[in-house]
């Protein structure tokens, strides 16, 4: 419903500090000459491109020749206006190498779902295979028409086919076609999960506009509601946004609700965040507990951005905490803990994903030295 209304400082840096502006992240155009601002927020565990690009070299290998090319065969097949079936679909779909194929495949789909629009299509759900063909090979242009559509409303019935096209138009910047899948997949009841949320937020992050802005608070307040799980990436991207939007009570409240603020992330927020609600204290505070422990140089030590840092200063500037904050930054830089990275760049930051576990030793039953049978687990070498 929302998405359808809806000193040691750097002082060069300072841009009307009267409205409470948050340097980098607030900064109008800013992101967009950042380097690395562009990223994807899906891990590969989500997006599964590289499982999916070894199922096409299986597919590539194992499928005849003999007939003569498959896909030309297949474009024929279309201009004859002749069924086609679930297994040629898949088959088509996996031998996609190009931007011309993609042309074949996505005529191929329009024409499977008119086909069978009012039957069931099975376990196999063609949406994310298409997606991941798109992202495959950055056509994001093709894989937003698709799924906006209306002639292909149920054919993308699964909220991954929704999240690999955000994701991907993320990357590329397009916010706006990102927003309209957005609205699409609400429209059409697919429900949002966990990646959804936080690729709502980043999108709604990176257009700051006042729609925007409406929408990405909106549609968390509802989640809050209705007991959806909102996640911690989601929530960051939010109080960022209500930070470049100056509402510094909201990014108060959603700041608030993080479960876990343990992270370089929530750190970096709450400094930026302490810093611009004027609690300078409480922001010396906190960088003074990262400055105590004295622990082992192997030890990963917690790490605030120099974008921060300059806020902090400038907040700080002609009062009577001046001294104290230029001495905690000097003192934090000299531990290496002041990093260039900006705090667009850690909300952006591709995430690694789960870890994969070791594989566990295969159990023998025979002795590597004697070659006798094994009686017990016990036994083995």
């Amino acid at each position: 419903m929302a998405l359808g209304r809806f000193g040691k400082c750097c002082r060069s840096l300072l841009h009307e500090p009267s409205k409470g502006v948050f340097l980098g992240i607030l900064q109008p155009g800013w992101i967009e000459s950042c380097v690395g601002a562009k990223r994807h927020l899906l891990s590969e565990d989500v997006i599964k491109l590289q499982d999916f690009q070894q199922r096409k070299l299986t597919v590539a290998h194992l499928a005849t020749r003999t007939e003569g090319n498959y896909i030309e065969l297949f474009k024929e097949k279309l201009q004859r206006n002749e069924l086609i079936l679930r297994d040629e679909l898949k088959l088509l779909l996996h031998l996609c190498q190009s931007a011309d194929d993609m042309v074949i495949a996505r005529d191929a789909i329009y024409r499977y779902h008119a086909e069978n629009r009012n039957l069931a299509y099975g376990e196999f759900k063609f949406g994310p295979l298409f997606m991941r063909l798109c992202y495959e090979l950055g056509l994001e242009d093709m894989a937003a028409a698709t799924l906006t559509d209306k002639s292909m409303k149920g054919f993308f019935n699964d909220t991954t086919s929704f999240n690999i096209a955000i994701d991907m138009l993320f990357t590329k910047g397009a916010y706006e076609n990102a927003l309209e899948v957005l609205r699409t997949m609400r429209n059409q009841g697919v429900p949002f999960n966990k990646d959804t949320q936080t690729l709502l937020a980043g999108t709604c992050y990176k257009l700051n506009t006042a729609e925007s802005y409406k929408i990405c608070i909106a549609l968390i307040e509802e989640g809050q509601i209705k007991g959806y799980f909102i996640p911690r990436h989601a929530y960051c991207f939010a109080v960022a946004l209500a930070l470049r939007r100056n509402d510094i009570k909201k990014a108060q409240s959603l700041y608030s609700q993080i479960m876990s603020t343990d992270s370089r992330l929530c750190q970096n927020l709450k400094v930026g965040l302490l810093a611009m609600s004027g609690a300078v204290t409480d922001a010396i505070s906190t960088l003074s507990a990262a400055l105590l422990p004295k622990s082992p140089s192997f030890v990963k030590k917690p790490e605030f951005s120099q974008e921060v840092m300059d806020l902090l200063c400038l907040r700080s500037e002609g009062g009577p905490l001046e001294m104290k904050v230029e001495q905690i930054v000097t003192q934090l830089e000299q531990a290496g803990q002041v990093t260039q990275q900006t705090l667009d760049g850690m909300l952006c930051q591709t995430p690694t994903g789960k870890r994969k576990l070791a594989p566990i030793m295969e159990h023998r039953r025979f002795s590597r030295r004697t070659l006798r049978p094994l009686q017990s687990t016990l036994l083995s070498e």
